[in-house]
């Protein structure tokens, strides 16, 4: 510092050159300084350095700035560097930059996490799609004929076609039939595809279950648990699908009373109105002591992924269904896929169609699913 004084010149730019050397030493050397001076009895040269420091112009405010460190091309080829070959320059510090909106180049890795939060969807067709509509029931069965069912029948079988899926549809099928075919389905090799979809129109029942409530029933009055007809379909026994998303969607209910379903006034559910057109595919949930099911053994499933399982409304309340439209929830489903299956995500429609039904029912009849996707699913690829 006294070589830089003596060579500043004058005893004013001296003062001047002093004032500035004391700042690059934090904000309190200069105050400390002339504190010095006026304790070793030097005043007259404190108040120089006071006069000299207000006389100067104030200084423009600058961003702040701080150095950031750019490698040199000699660099990248020796591990040793010394300082001196760095080059330092100040940049202007984040919080001072106008904040731009993120652009994501397609294929950069921002971009790729971003695609890999969806599922692929690319194949075409996109997968199959098995369609199980029982109408009639056996007479010993107690189950009345599920009227309407065949209009719900053929809108889905539309609707996936639609959405580039290969559609098989049985029609009044026994219990172990529907078996049968649901794991002829999950038997096939799925590797060229991207998904799998399972519809089930029937009558429905409470099961016992771990993770999926429910039982559909055969035409012949037995019942099939909604967590087995899952677990056909889990990583285990259906390889090829590991990973892909496997699609559930319900249209049956029930209580563990089984009967004729009654009808009401379509604009009351509430109220009975013998020969009206709107059944419900079940009665609501009523607890039996003397009558309740045992564990099914192939309930204990592994943890699902990748699975989604949409239900006309929880097991154990009323599903409505019109005879001459078929049920609200496949109605509202087939018109939700058609206006958003390919701008939004499955569980957005989902959310959709639960909205529509239970204010279309008077929250007599809520909608659910049980999700296990592990990524957003649409129909389209984005």
């Amino acid at each position: 510092m006294l070589e830089e004084l003596q060579s500043a010149g004058s005893r004013g730019e001296q003062a001047r050159q002093l004032i500035i050397d004391l700042e690059t030493r934090g904000k309190q050397a200069f105050p400390a300084f002339l504190s010095i001076l006026r304790d070793t009895g030097q005043g007259d040269l404190a108040e120089m350095l006071i006069q000299e420091c207000e006389s100067r112009p104030v200084p423009r405010q600058l961003p702040d700035l701080r150095p950031v460190e750019l490698e040199l091309r000699e660099e990248k080829q020796r591990k040793n560097v010394t300082p001196h070959e760095r080059l330092s320059i100040p940049v202007q510090a984040e919080s001072e930059r106008p904040r731009m909106p993120p652009v994501l180049a397609w294929g950069s890795a921002v971009d790729k996490r971003s695609r890999d939060q969806d599922y692929d969807m690319k194949a075409d067709p996109c997968g199959h799609c098995l369609i199980l509509n029982n109408v009639s029931f056996s007479r010993d069965s107690g189950l009345s004929t599920r009227e309407g069912s065949d209009i719900d029948c053929e809108k889905l079988e539309r609707r996936f076609r639609a959405l580039r899926f290969t559609v098989l549809t049985r029609r009044d099928l026994k219990a172990q039939e529907m078996v049968l075919e649901l794991l002829k389905l999950s038997r096939q090799d799925h590797s060229a595809l991207d998904c799998c979809i399972v519809v089930i129109l029937s009558h429905g029942c409470q099961t016992s279950h771990i993770q999926f409530p429910g039982g559909v029933y055969g035409t012949d009055g037995k019942p099939i648990p909604i967590e087995k007809i899952v677990n056909y379909f889990n990583g285990s026994n259906c390889p090829s699908l590991r990973g892909k998303p496997k699609l559930f969607f319900i249209q049956a209910c029930g209580g563990e009373q089984r009967d004729q379903g009654f009808v009401v006034d379509c604009d009351s559910p509430e109220e009975e109105a013998p020969g009206g057109s709107l059944e419900s595919d079940a009665t609501p949930f009523r607890v039996s002591s003397d009558n309740v099911d045992e564990p099914d053994a192939i309930a204990s499933l592994p943890t699902p992924s990748d699975i989604l399982v949409s239900y006309s409304t929880f097991p154990g309340f009323v599903s409505w269904r019109e005879k001459s439209s078929g049920s609200w929830y496949v109605e509202t489903l087939d018109s939700v896929l058609e206006q958003y299956a390919h701008s939004e995500d499955l569980l957005s429609m989902l959310v959709r169609v639960a909205h529509a039904v239970s204010a279309k029912g008077r929250y007599k009849q809520i909608p659910g699913c049980f999700n296990f996707l592990r990524k957003k699913f649409f129909f389209t690829c984005h």
